[in-house]
């Protein structure tokens, strides 16, 4: 029998009613109920006071907010508006620019294949309070704006302060007959936010947990006096600036301290994470029932996600061997049998090399690690190849020369159980040149794991009319298995989806070109061509490629005006590096090629030419879907993948491209046929390092180069100042890496090829068709599935689990 209410409770009850203003007492239990089974913290099943608190807070606000907006609306709307616009609503959310391009985007497309595929996986990272810039173009050149994503709050995210951890830096390191202690150090504090990612139908919703640094309390405060306390609360920002911004270097190495505490700060608070959830037993419960780590590789796997985060591993070793006291041996085991590591990159000036003095103050433990690692690491080296000195120095975690530094990609190859590259062209090119003699000694460890892109978001979301029609074909089950894509090859004479593809293509095409009058102000003819090259401004993408060709067509047309054209509208969208300069000038000079060829009267409709500002997913979304030609036209041998490229091909694209990256894979599963593949070949490009480049050779021999290469030299595209290019045009005629020149000629008959089939539109669409129907390999699902088998040692399930409000079984 419940107890019957005494008149205190009676008198609380009436307040409670009386405050809230509302006479149904049950609805608001069973919202505080609701509210406290969302609220409560994830690993454990007890709530705290805190958690009835929230809770409680939760409901009244649920109570209040509706009377708040109908007060707000009596005040000052006279005609509220009823109806919701969801693609308004779209374009008030904020962009999660958290990373630099390519490598955090297919870390978010990761997570949606490892929640889809019912992995139990969470992804680490930093809460950027600005994330990567955000580009405009004034008087044609880029100007970076902070990228405040944060400004009006993101309701995505959970904090989770019950989750925070110490994270140490600088200090001294002590050896005592206790053992090792690293003391007197600086402490920052880690506080997570966690995002839900949602997988594809199947109820399973993992965790996104993002780390933001805040200063202890007493930062700063423990020696200050009467005039110091001001100064010391103002210095809290020292240490919260670690999660301040995103550095926006891409494929570029920037050795800063605050670079390396980012890094450092991810990877400490990240693996004290993963040993608290390891070190208790199950969901619900604090209790510390695993005492040692020796079964973490059994229940755990850290991928290490390019070199960023390559300070796990030392860190991991100073937890193994300060902290849990485990001998060296047993160490190393536990820590490389737990990591494995992707190499995103094979360019020079991309690889991470620390100096050593930079580690000897901020992190002097995990120096003397990283040195002792290398002493045994060198030694059995120096037991397989006797006498071999010069192995020893290329295999050496230490550079020495005139600053002594630390070689990161090789700290993660020693350190870890696995390596891989991102595609098979890359993953050769790793074991042939770059880590030869690691492959040499241990060939088992090289991998080969393919990049991909989720369906979901790259085809589902940003282009549901081409879903639909996909779907009314071969049924809706190629969303979760993207391989049945193949079996559209039964429909590639099918003159009804013929129709039906073209016609999607060309819905989207109206709607961006609308999108593009408005914001850019250029009209545009959405039949003509859309092609379109969308990547961060580098010189190994070969923009310039791009540039010459934008010239050269327009030098035909000039010449041949009335000649039929195919007309064509070329999109250059993508961010520069703030400090890279010859990236910065490239900008400009497609914006000054758009100057001149937009408002030529001769060229018309014909030619239009058009820098999308601000490059970022939202755009992409809209772009990809209406594009007919994607440029991929790296130098062969440098781009390590490419996703754009898959984006494309599975948005009904065609692609005119390199041997480089995925492009070759993408040749191999649509037919090589059905992509327009140019120039050097990888065995061209060693074979044109050896014998030497002679861009001078090019120039004086192709003459519409060299008249394109004329014009950006004498301003014609710079009237207002002649030599605004000129160290674009020194760089590619004496110095140019990339070899543009040698794949110009190439570059420009493929491109009349391009011209010539879209006057065929019949051909060209069953082209389509044919990139499509081999886009299943380019699924993140795929990639995912093959890292947890090959890698991981798990199985991906394709199981759905009840939902909450399911009955239990």
């Amino acid at each position: 029998m419940p107890k019957p209410l005494t008149d205190q409770d009676k008198r609380k009850q009436i307040s409670v009613r009386g405050l809230a203003g509302v006479e149904n007492v049950s609805d608001l239990k069973t919202n505080f109920n609701r509210h406290l089974h969302f609220t409560l913290v994830k690993d454990r099943n007890v709530a705290t006071k805190r958690d009835y608190y929230f809770a409680l807070a939760n409901t009244v606000r649920d109570h209040l907010v509706g009377r708040w907006i109908r007060t707000q609306q009596h005040y000052y709307e006279k005609d509220p508006k009823l109806g919701l616009d969801m693609e308004e609503l779209q374009d008030i959310e904020e962009d999660a620019g958290l990373g630099n391009g390519g490598l955090g985007r297919l870390a978010a497309c990761f997570l949606d294949s490892m929640a889809s595929l019912g992995l139990a996986a969470y992804g680490y990272g930093i809460r950027y309070e600005f994330g990567i810039f955000n580009q405009k173009i004034v008087n044609g050149w880029q100007v970076e704006e902070a990228d405040d994503w944060l400004r009006y709050g993101n309701p995505w995210e959970k904090a989770r302060p019950e989750y925070m951890r110490p994270v140490h830096f600088y200090g001294r390191v002590e050896h005592t007959p206790e053992g090792v202690k690293w003391v007197d150090t600086q402490v920052v504090l880690a506080l997570p936010y966690d995002t839900p990612v949602p997988g594809y139908r199947n109820n399973v919703v993992n965790t996104m947990r993002l780390w933001s640094a805040k200063a202890p309390c007493d930062f700063n405060l423990k020696d200050f006096n009467v005039g110091g306390y001001i100064q010391a609360v103002l210095d809290r920002n020292l240490a919260e600036n670690i999660s301040r911004v995103l550095y926006p270097n891409d494929n570029f190495f920037e050795g800063k301290e605050l670079r390396l505490k980012q890094e450092y700060f991810v990877v400490a608070a990240t693996l004290q994470d993963i040993v608290r959830r390891f070190k208790s037993s199950k969901f619900g419960s604090t209790e510390v029932v695993r005492v040692d780590l020796s079964t973490l590789p059994d229940k755990v796997a850290i991928q290490l996600n390019d070199t960023h985060p390559a300070m796990a591993i030392p860190e991991l070793m100073r937890i193994l061997l300060d902290t849990e006291h485990q001998k060296w041996e047993k160490a190393w085991d536990i820590c490389t049998r737990t990591c494995a590591y992707t190499n995103h990159t094979v360019l020079p000036e991309a690889l991470e090399r620390w100096p050593t003095d930079l580690l000897q103050n901020l992190l002097p433990r995990h120096l003397e690690i990283i040195y002792e690692i290398n002493r045994r690491h060198l030694e059995s080296i120096a037991k397989l190849y006797p006498g071999d000195h010069d192995r020893l120095r290329r295999m050496s975690l230490v550079e020495e020369g005139d600053q002594k530094k630390i070689n990161m990609a090789h700290l993660c190859i020693v350190g870890s159980h696995a390596v891989n590259g991102v595609a098979r062209i890359h993953s050769d090119i790793l074991k042939a040149t770059l880590f030869k003699d690691f492959y040499e000694v241990d060939p088992h460890k090289f991998q080969n794991k393919t990049n991909g892109i989720t369906p979901r978001r790259w085809l589902v979301m940003c282009n549901p009319g081409l879903a639909e029609v996909i779907a009314e074909r071969i049924g809706e089950d190629y969303i979760r298995d993207l391989d049945q894509l193949k079996k559209l090859l039964a429909f590639v004479d099918d003159d009804s989806l013929i129709h039906d593809i073209a016609k999607v293509k060309q819905e989207n095409k109206l709607k961006f070109s609308a999108y593009l009058e408005e914001h850019y102000k250029v009209k545009i003819n959405p039949n003509s061509m859309f092609d379109v090259q969308v990547k961060r401004i580098h010189e190994y993408k070969r923009q310039l490629l791009n540039c010459l060709h934008i010239i050269t067509l327009y030098n035909r047309i000039q010449k041949e005006p009335n000649k039929n054209w195919t007309p064509r509208t070329i999109m250059i969208g993508g961010k520069a590096a703030p400090g890279y300069h010859t990236a910065k000038l490239i900008i400009r000079l497609i914006t000054a090629i758009g100057e001149i060829v937009n408002h030529d009267t001769v060229v018309g409709d014909r030619l239009k030419v058009i820098f999308l500002e601000n490059y970022k997913v939202t755009l992409a979304e809209k772009i990809i879907p209406a594009s007919d030609l994607s440029e991929q036209i790296s130098t062969a041998g440098t781009e390590a993948s490419g996703t754009g490229n898959m984006k494309f091909m599975l948005n009904g694209a065609l692609t005119i491209g390199t041997m480089d990256g995925a492009n070759v894979e993408m040749a191999e599963e649509a037919g090589e046929e059905n992509l327009f593949i140019f120039g050097m070949r990888v065995d061209d490009v060693d074979a044109m390092d050896k014998s030497g480049y002679d861009a001078m050779d090019y120039y004086n021999r192709i003459p519409e180069l060299k008249q394109a290469m004329d014009q950006i030299a004498g301003g014609f595209f710079s009237p207002d100042q002649h030599d605004l290019f000129k160290d674009i045009v020194n760089m590619l005629l004496h110095h140019d890496r990339f070899k543009v020149f040698a794949d110009y000629e190439a570059y420009i008959k493929c491109q009349e090829k391009v011209s010539a089939l879209y006057k065929n539109p019949k051909e060209w669409t069953k082209m389509v068709i044919h990139n499509i129907a081999g886009c299943g390999k380019f699924s993140s699902d795929r990639t995912i599935s093959q890292y947890a088998r090959e890698i991981w040692g798990m199985e991906p399930s394709l199981e759905r689990i009840p939902a909450p409000d399911d009955p239990r079984q």
